[in-house]
């Protein structure tokens, strides 16, 4: 038997989830996978991790290359709807699944992507209000002080607010200083960064100076793609903070480089 057929059937009534990891978790963090993957088993879930999962088709669908994701969506959809549910640690991704997939596709497709669409969920929101984490709080302000980064896709397709706030408290201790703007895009946007540079970079700049402002050494949120954008415009402008996805901190993944950082 696969991992993956294995997953279908759970283990000891466990429901199976597909833990999609994305592009950039694959590519440049892989801790945040793992990370992910440790707090999937830890809601004990019968987790499994697809071998042959690429990229979502976000990149292409931002540029309005439909045609090229068309054959992407179809892919990911084949290769995820043998799970209960689909998880994904990023806010922009899992939206691109639930939003955009049953905008692209027509019949059948159309069928299949609302199916998947009504199981997949971003990794704090599946925790906090499907998997009912078991949690053994900890004592308010007894981890780390971070500033929390609500991404624009996540908030504003998902709802994400409220759920990576909760477990950052009730599982490290966390204590949160929030942004004086946090609604507010930090300027990646994707392709934006790429075809405004000097709009994102002040936009940037502005969420970096609200995050010193709030005395936090550490900035956090649910996105790498924003994450990364900010943790490398803060190296260049030698800010003294440290950027940690959301997944790592819930597992006390602390000791290696922050994002942005080592070689």
């Amino acid at each position: 038997m696969t991992e993956t057929q294995h997953a279908h059937h759970g283990t000891r009534g466990k429901p199976s989830v597909a833990l999609f990891v994305t592009c950039l978790a694959d590519l440049l963090r892989p801790s945040v996978g793992e990370a992910s993957l440790r707090l999937l088993r830890h809601a004990r879930t019968a987790v499994s991790v697809p071998p042959q999962q690429t990229c979502c088709g976000q990149p292409a669908y931002n540029s309005g290359d439909y045609d090229a994701v068309r054959p992407l969506a179809k892919q990911v959809i084949a290769m995820l709807e043998y799970a209960d549910y689909v998880v994904l640690p990023s806010g922009s991704c899992a939206g691109m699944i639930c939003e955009h997939y049953p905008r692209l596709l027509e019949g059948e497709w159309r069928d299949r992507a609302l199916q998947l669409a009504a199981k997949t969920y971003e990794l704090t929101t599946f925790l906090v209000e499907v998997a009912g984490l078991e949690i053994q709080a900890q004592a308010p302000g007894s981890g780390p002080t971070v500033a929390y980064h609500d991404s624009c896709a996540g908030l504003r397709e998902l709802d994400i607010r409220e759920q990576p706030r909760k477990l950052l408290r009730e599982l490290c201790g966390a204590d949160i200083r929030e942004l004086q703007q946090r609604d507010v895009c930090c300027g990646f946007g994707g392709t934006f960064c790429a075809k405004m540079p000097e709009i994102s970079a002040k936009m940037a700049d502005d969420k970096l100076n609200d995050v010193l402002a709030t005395g936090a050494p550490i900035l956090t949120g649910g996105d790498l793609g924003c994450l990364l954008s900010l943790a490398g415009r803060a190296r260049r402008l030698d800010m003294d903070i440290e950027v940690r996805h959301v997944a790592e901190l819930l597992v006390g993944d602390t000791d290696g480089p922050a994002i942005g950082e080592g070689d």
